[in-house]
């Protein structure tokens, strides 16, 4: 019989319908492939869902907290239901930009300098001279990200504002977005497919402008130095490792409009997006990987940490 897969798609995050679409494009491609398919919307009776279905080995189609921060693949390696991509403690490193940024710079990569604070202190005084990013510390796909120019630009309102409590104050830095998606199996080990430099026609790689079609340029082979381009494979296969990840990760970067030398990380995705439209199984395709062989690829290098 063929193994019998559960996508675990959807999710409470506010990445739920990107989730959605990966889930449905993954679930599609293994059943092509002859597994058997579950889809499970993923929530607080999770636990039931997956008792109920009895799968062999789970596919992670989640996005942000809950489902790419280590809750899930803690439920996971309890339940002993062998899960793609990363595990309990880098999926939770990871999320945490700070505690990520920590790993980084242990690791000798570069990333913007930051500070931390909290929304309720947000206003109570100059943490960082403009341009700088208010990010959440645990969301993903620029969720709730704000660009502060200059001192007239609105700060984010404190009775507004749902991605928790931290946040990561960020030096802005301008320049170009490059992106290294990370694949990781048994007979190949960890290696970078690819450096990619999106363009979105706004000026801000946003929710957006990554998961509406025709909303962003994507260069591959990105045109940039041939220094460069090693740098960033170098650096997003350094970061992949530095936190434990498997399975496919994607680092995105920025290379710094008045220093050509100057590529800073910005984080790592433990589970990058899998959409049609999406960067991990273009530049999967690039070298060769197609999404379905890229799903595939996934699931049989599934495993549980703890076993």
């Amino acid at each position: 019989m063929s193994r019998h897969v559960a996508v675990l798609m959807g999710g409470m995050s506010a990445e739920r319908e990107v989730s959605l679409t990966g889930g449905r494009a993954a679930a599609e491609a293994l059943e092509r492939r002859g597994y058997r398919v579950s889809t499970i919307d993923a929530d607080r009776e999770l636990c039931r869902k997956l008792a109920a279905v009895k799968p062999d080995v789970v596919y992670n189609a989640l996005h942000g907290p809950y489902g790419e921060d280590g809750t899930v693949q803690g439920l996971l390696e309890i339940l002993g239901l062998p899960y793609s991509h990363s595990g309990v403690l880098a999926s939770a490193l990871a999320m945490d930009k700070a505690m990520a940024k920590t790993m980084f710079a242990a690791a000798g990569i570069r990333c913007p300098e930051s500070v931390m604070t909290t929304i309720d202190q947000l206003d109570d005084g100059e943490h960082m001279e403009p341009p700088y990013v208010i990010k959440p510390n645990r969301e993903g796909s620029s969720v709730g990200v704000t660009i502060i120019r200059d001192e007239g630009d609105r700060l984010p309102l404190r009775n507004s504002w749902p991605y928790g409590p931290d946040i990561m104050i960020e030096r802005f830095v301008e320049g170009r977005e490059l992106t290294v998606s990370v694949l990781g199996t048994a007979g190949q080990g960890d290696r970078p497919l690819g450096v990619t430099e999106v363009r979105p026609k706004n000026d801000f790689f946003d929710y957006h402008a990554k998961y509406t079609e025709g909303q962003t340029e994507h260069l591959l082979p990105a045109p940039v130095s041939t220094a460069t381009y090693q740098r960033a494979m170098d650096d997003a296969l350094t970061a992949h490792r530095a936190l434990g990840c498997r399975g496919v990760t994607r680092a995105d970067f920025m290379l710094a409009e008045d220093d050509p030398d100057a590529l800073y990380l910005l984080e790592i995705n433990t589970t990058p997006g899998m959409t049609p439209i999406s960067l991990v199984p273009e530049q999967a395709l690039h070298v060769g990987i197609d999404f379905g062989d890229l799903v595939e690829l996934l699931v049989e290098e599934a495993r549980c940490d703890a076993a």
